[in-house]
């Protein structure tokens, strides 16, 4: 399989790559052996279908179908590309000249070749052992024969290195991957990557800080739980208002007291995905984007284990802000970690907006079905910008409800609010009410319910494993305020 994927300069390819729409003439660029191929009868020039000619003098032609013009988008271009560099890395071929049609939006189109490519270098099987065969580990270059979609491609290929660091995250298993790994990987991220600085609170500093969420939801365990800040703090920006990336980093979740059931538990290792995308995303903003405002992530880290030392059902605590919350199930902390992040963020960091991203519901899945990522948010206009950056980077959003009506099944009786309504009714809804008590209602603020998202055998051309679902909707997002400014 693909061990890397870079752009560079090929005088000689192995493989001229022929890119052609559904029911549609054959570029010019075409030579007549491309054309023979496109037009046989097996050949449709459906999505990702391919076709092949063996020049005598030449490089091996590949004919690769776009499916119809008017469903193109971002991510069926991605779709398109994630086969083509499937059949690459089948066929062991090294080196690929690729042509699209000059026509097509060009720099879209090699942004989501890049990512495609880069997205099929993982591998799920982190840990080969000695009864693994390794395989066949190529290193492949690849470029385009237009200025615009080279540009392109170099964009997606840095995204997708992005989505793969966090799936590589994601899979680590929780027996290496506890909170302070996790803390690791973001300093080493800072030190291979420019212009990114590494602030981890945990022990003592958490209990300055009162981040009484993670210090709760951690304390069951051995790995001690903390709170990572990785920022792109650029020269010349001191005093302007960060946007806030917040993601969930529950390592492993047992449910603690409300303990999971023995075919719910396996899998749990996923549930550090938002944290992973916004890592993910901060790596492809350092070296892709480079965005002249701040961007700060917030990752809140614990591991939900079970002991005589854990929280219970009944507990009440108190947040920095002064809200206190009733814990009716052990299960529902996600949303007490991200607590901690919200309080943070509105009290220190003076943002400009918060965008959490979270495996946080059940319901949230039972919804949408996997599909889309739920979104919630009281501000329309960071819930739209969170939708185009979805659509625009092909990890979409639906939104969901949040007001006042959610907010009252958060209601407690011995407390402001308790963790989890035991009803199982707008479930989904009544998580992201209960974190807008802990949000500055003048602070633009968007909940992203990623459940369900977090692996994936749904779409046929991924990879089965981990998605790194989020990286490139908060990358695009970041790279959308730079565009707009």
């Amino acid at each position: 399989m693909f061990s890397s994927v870079e752009h560079g300069s090929l005088p000689h390819p192995d493989a001229m790559v022929y890119c052609v729409v559904q029911d549609g003439n054959a570029p010019l660029s075409m030579p007549d052996e491309a054309i023979q191929a496109m037009w046989r009868p097996e050949f449709k020039g459906k999505r990702g279908q391919i076709a092949e000619a063996f020049p005598a003098n030449g490089p091996r032609i590949i004919i690769l179908g776009l499916g119809l013009e008017k469903d193109f988008g971002f991510d069926g271009m991605r779709k398109a590309g994630l086969k083509l560099a499937q059949f690459i890395d089948d066929c062991e071929i090294l080196s690929v000249h690729i042509s699209v049609d000059s026509a097509a939006d060009s720099v879209e189109h090699g942004r989501a070749f890049g990512i495609a490519f880069a997205m099929t270098a993982y591998s799920a099987r982190q840990m080969p052992g000695s009864r693994t065969d390794a395989g066949t580990q190529l290193d492949v270059t690849i470029k385009g024969l237009d200025a615009a979609f080279d540009r392109g491609l170099e964009n997606g290929l840095g995204i997708g290195k992005g989505v793969n660091f966090a799936r590589r995250l994601i899979n680590t298993p929780p027996n290496i991957a506890n909170p302070l790994w996790m803390a690791n990987q973001a300093e080493e991220l800072a030190q291979r990557v420019s212009g990114l600085s590494v602030r981890v609170l945990k022990g003592e500093e958490l209990e300055r800080e009162r981040l009484i969420g993670v210090i709760n939801v951690g304390k069951a365990s051995d790995s001690p739980p903390c709170m990572i800040r990785v920022a792109w703090e650029p020269a010349g920006t001191e005093g302007q208002k960060p946007i806030i990336l917040l993601g969930k980093t529950i390592t492993y979740d047992t449910g603690g007291l409300s303990i999971k059931t023995k075919t719910g538990m396996p899998g749990m290792k996923y549930d550090k995905s938002g944290g992973c995308a916004v890592l993910g995303a901060m790596q492809t903003i350092a070296e892709v984007i480079k965005p002249d405002f701040p961007v700060v992530a917030l990752l809140v880290a614990a591991e939900n284990s079970i002991s005589a030392n854990g929280y219970r059902p009944d507990d009440v605590i108190t947040y920095r802000n002064g809200v206190t919350v009733e814990v009716t199930n052990t299960d529902a902390e996600g949303r007490l970690v991200l607590a901690d992040g919200l309080c943070w963020a509105c009290e220190v960091e003076n943002p400009d907006c918060i965008i959490d991203i979270a495996t946080l519901t059940g319901a949230a899945h039972g919804a949408l079905g996997g599909v889309y990522s739920a979104v919630f948010g009281e501000n329309q206009s960071i819930v739209d910008e969170v939708s185009k950056a979805g659509i625009e980077s092909g990890e979409e959003v639906w939104q969901l409800p949040v007001n006042d009506a959610y907010r009252d099944m958060m209601k407690g009786t011995v407390s402001d609010v308790v963790n989890s309504n035991l009803s199982a009714a707008g479930a989904a809804s009544a998580a992201a009410a209960f974190l807008t008590f802990f949000c500055d209602p003048e602070v633009p603020f968007a909940h992203i319910d990623m459940a369900g998202l977090s692996h994936t055998k749904r779409d046929e051309f991924a990879i089965e494993g981990p998605s790194g679902w989020g990286v490139r909707l908060l990358t695009q997002f970041v790279s959308s305020r730079m565009e707009n400014k």
